[in-house]
């Protein structure tokens, strides 16, 4: 409903030729940016961060995109920084982490 009345375009798992992105949101054919989801236990990782993404922005004729990499264990989260440091991509506004982590945080009903 946040797209309703705008005139913005969302458009989900778009495949432009070299594989389905997850989302592609556009203000015309110019105003172009790409959201890849992740999870922090994709074995690919680093790999996907490294080239899967430009890809899709080649094929998108777009050099905007945000990586959302999904965390849910301790173990996850380091090793998204290593390969986040190892990229030199520590600390980058196209990268957002979600910490989905159970045990860093009290149940809702407990707050």
């Amino acid at each position: 409903m946040v797209w309703c009345g705008t005139e913005f375009d969302l458009n989900r798992e778009v495949n432009n030729g070299r594989g389905p992105v997850d989302f592609k949101i556009s203000f015309g054919a110019g105003d172009k940016s790409l959201i890849e989801f992740k999870l922090a236990s994709n074995k690919a990782l680093k790999r996907n961060l490294e080239k899967q993404v430009a890809i899709y922005e080649a094929a998108n004729r777009t050099w905007t995109s945000v990586k959302v990499i999904v965390i849910y264990t301790v173990a996850e989260q380091l090793n998204v920084e290593k390969i986040l440091r190892e990229l030199n991509l520590m600390g980058a506004e196209s990268i957002v982490l979600i910490d989905a982590r159970s045990d860093n945080k009290p149940s809702a009903s407990n707050a």
